[in-house]
Formats: C-alpha cells, sequence, structure tokens
C-alpha cells in the first residue's frame, strides 16, 4: 500500500496522522515548545517509538511546504514497512535460502533505492535498514528503485545487531563488505546468507563487523580506494547469485 503524502504539517494534522496509524520515519519539533497539544503529540511518538528531532524554528520554515507547520512536521514514510519475518516468509515460500541485504547506516536516499534495485534483480528476499542515523523511504528512494519497492520489502529495526544475533539463531550467515577482508571470490557464499553494506563515509561500524562470519573484500585495481555503497552491493550481491547458480 502506497501512501501519497510525505509530509504532514500542524498539531491537528501530525496527531491525525498517528492516530490512523500512519507509518511515521521522523517527527520534527520546534525546540524549547512543550504546550499540551505538542506533549500530546510526543507521546504518540514515543509510543511507536517514531525517531523526534527537536529543531530551532528556521529549520521547520525550510522543511514546510505549507508555511502553517505550527512547531510541527512529520515525514511520512513513501510506502508501508515490512517485518524482518515478512522477508524471511518470503524466502520460505519460495523455497529457497534466504537471501538479505542489510544496509548499516546508509545515508543517500539513491543509494538506497539503488541497493533495492539491485536487491531485486539478484534475487534478494528482502533489506534491513535501521532506524537511526539512516535514510528512510523517501520519494526519492522510490522513484531511485525503479519499482523494486513494490516487490522487495524492506524492513526497518531498532537495533540492527539485536537483528542479526537473531537471524544467526535462525541458521543464516552474514558477511560485510569491507577492506582488509578475504577476497570475495575466495569465500562460500551459498546457503542462508545477509549482505552488510556499510556507511558512506565510514564503511561496516565496528559493532556489526564483528557480529559478521565473513569480511570480503572486493578486488580493486585502480587508483582509489572504494566502491560507492550500491556498487558494492551489486559486485558483492552478484557474486552470491554466480555461486547459487554454479551450486544448482
Amino acid at each position: 500500500m502506497r501512501y501519497e503524502e510525505l509530509t504532514i504539517e500542524g498539531r491537528n494534522a501530525v496527531m491525525e496522522a498517528f492516530r490512523s496509524g500512519k507509518t511515521i520515519d521522523k517527527l520534527f519539533v520546534l525546540k524549547n515548545c512543550q504546550d499540551g497539544p505538542v506533549n500530546s503529540i510526543l507521546r504518540e511518538a514515543r509510543k511507536h517509538d517514531v525517531i523526534v528531532s527537536f529543531v530551532a524554528k528556521e529549520r521547520l520554515d525550510q522543511l514546510s511546504e505549507t508555511g502553517a507547520h505550527q512547531g510541527v512536521i512529520a515525514q511520512v514514510a513513501a510506502y508501508e514497512y515490512a517485518s524482518v519475518e515478512d522477508i524471511l516468509t518470503k524466502a520460505k515460500e519460495k523455497g529457497e535460502d534466504p537471501f538479505i541485504f542489510i544496509l548499516d547506516n546508509i545515508e543517500d536516499p539513491h543509494n538506497l533505492g539503488a541497493i533495492i534495485r539491485t536487491a531485486n534483480l539478484a534475487g534478494a528476499h528482502g533489506v534491513i535498514i535501521p532506524k537511526r542515523r539512516a535514510v528512510g523511504l523517501t520519494s526519492t528512494v522510490a522513484k531511485t528503485s525503479a519499482g523494486a519497492l513494490n516487490y522487495t520489502p524492506v524492513a526497518k529495526v531498532t537495533n540492527l545487531g539485536h537483528t542479526i544475533d537473531e537471524l544467526k539463531e535462525q541458521g543464516m550467515w552474514f558477511v560485510c563488505a569491507d577492506m582488509g577482508g578475504e577476497t570475495m571470490y575466495n569465500l562460500n557464499l551459498t546457503g542462508p546468507i545477509g549482505v552488510v553494506i556499510g556507511n558512506e563515509g565510514e564503511g561496516v561500524s565496528r559493532l556489526i563487523r564483528e557480529k559478521c562470519d565473513f569480511v570480503a573484500s572486493i578486488p580493486m585495481k585502480g587508483d582509489i580506494d572504494s566502491l560507492n555503497a550500491s556498487v558494492a552491493a551489486g559486485v558483492l550481491g552478484y557474486e552470491i547469485v554466480r555461486q547459487r547458480l554454479q551450486k544448482k
């Protein structure tokens, strides 16, 4: 199901969005504003585990499309999020080992959209992203995915490390793309697998890297030392495709 509006402005409209069950990615509230209606909205945000940013009036004016934000703006997901269980169910229905992309704080919507597109074409069953410090399912992401968002479920989780631990308990292995690892062609990447792609600037965080079973290095023959995050996802993802096809 697709949502039409991507930002909601004004106290009544934002409160109604919470009450109607819309998927709110982020809430922007005027700094030091704590009157009754705003406190009610903040209670709803806490109840739904929504990230809240307290910002200056200038920032709200920048974000506002109507000029009538009343100190409150909500960013609404362009598409509904799936659950991790939905992704696993999709793999089970296809009779395939789970193949999931896990994105560690991807911030650029074009990268997220391109990775969702790659995930779909590579036969991955879904994508998992964190709630904090990462882009959500914006209209730019939807557009860049070239329609893949209609078919590839995206789950948003509070704790990426905890989610990886839970998936490991269900028999999944995890490989992250990072420099200094084993060349990806030397690794066995068949079976139920999660591919971890790191942040555009910092790569995979230390905590998440430590949870991975393998660190895969993509061979580099040029003068610079890293690929764009979405390209790295495509290269490593298609090595998994190659190995799966070879195994059949």
